[in-house]
């Protein structure tokens, strides 16, 4: 039995082919990925389901960046592992529908077609990643939303790769969502403290309205349409619906999820201060 990993150059993929050691099959587009990996790796692409090695008993990691193909694609890989594989865990969003906005409706149609395959499945519902907080940081010290004082409990994506490791060399389990968070929902205005005290500089929050918050992404490029649902998705988020904070990471791996401050101190600071420089 193999555990096929796609996305493995990903920030999930990359750790959780370190959580899986020499259990892990990654799936690569091109062999220097794989050699750089250090496990063993199959060339292949979403975009060519037979091309994803899938054995009878193999369980699939499936999970990749958003694109325009991205429904169609993985939709295929699941028709594509439901007559071999064992398990098919995948990562979505918390609360998403087929008719959330932007890249949450991708994935609610993902986990529509997923939950409809009769493959053994299980989905990975995280909230926001810890590792994208510090690249919206301008060379100002501002990060602009139109989240308001709603709370998000953030998570980091090694808890996310760690709660797939674990499902993954399990017993296959009951078809489950695994909704995942933070250990506590801090709101933006208690990021941009904890940025400040990690940068060692001045980090503030700019809360927009999602009218202004639209027309401020449209004047960066963004297309008109694009703008606007990403501003309100934002607004959407900022409701509450993120607020609540689960336990579901510490009833898996018997400890519980790293704080933002945690992940802060685990990130060196020229990394982090890269990561700002480049947003």
């Amino acid at each position: 039995m193999a555990i096929v990993v796609t996305g493995a150059t990903g920030t999930i993929g990359r750790a959780l082919i370190g959580e899986l050691g020499g259990a892990a099959r990654a799936v690569v587009r091109r062999p220097e990925q794989g050699e750089e990996l250090g496990c063993d790796y199959v060339v292949g692409d979403l975009e060519r389901p037979e091309s994803i090695p899938i054995e009878p008993g193999d369980r699939l990691f499936l999970n990749s960046s958003l694109w325009p193909g991205f429904v169609r694609a993985h939709q295929a890989v699941i028709d594509h592992a439901a007559t071999n594989a064992a398990q098919v865990v995948t990562v979505s969003v918390r609360g998403v529908t087929s008719g959330s906005l932007l890249g949450f409706g991708m994935h609610g149609q993902v986990d529509a077609h997923l939950k409809a395959s009769g493959v053994p499945w299980a989905i990975l519902a995280p909230v926001g990643f810890m590792q994208n907080l510090a690249g919206d940081v301008d060379d100002e010290g501002r990060f602009f939303g139109s989240y308001g004082r709603g709370p998000v409990g953030y998570i980091d994506a090694r808890d996310i790769a760690a709660v797939a490791a674990a499902l993954l060399t399990r017993p296959v389990g009951a078809d489950a969502t695994y909704e995942l968070t933070g250990p506590s929902a801090p709101t933006h205005d208690e990021i941009a403290a904890e940025l400040t005290r990690a940068l060692g500089r001045a980090v503030s929050y700019v809360d927009l309205s999602a009218d202004d918050n639209a027309a401020r992404l449209e004047k960066g490029g963004m297309p008109a349409q694009a703008a606007h649902d990403l501003a309100e998705l934002m607004a959407q988020i900022g409701d509450g619906r993120w607020a609540s904070t689960t336990t579901t990471v510490a009833d898996i791996l018997g400890r519980r999820p790293r704080s933002l401050r945690e992940f802060y101190s685990l990130v060196d600071s020229a990394s982090l201060r890269a990561a700002t420089a480049v947003s």
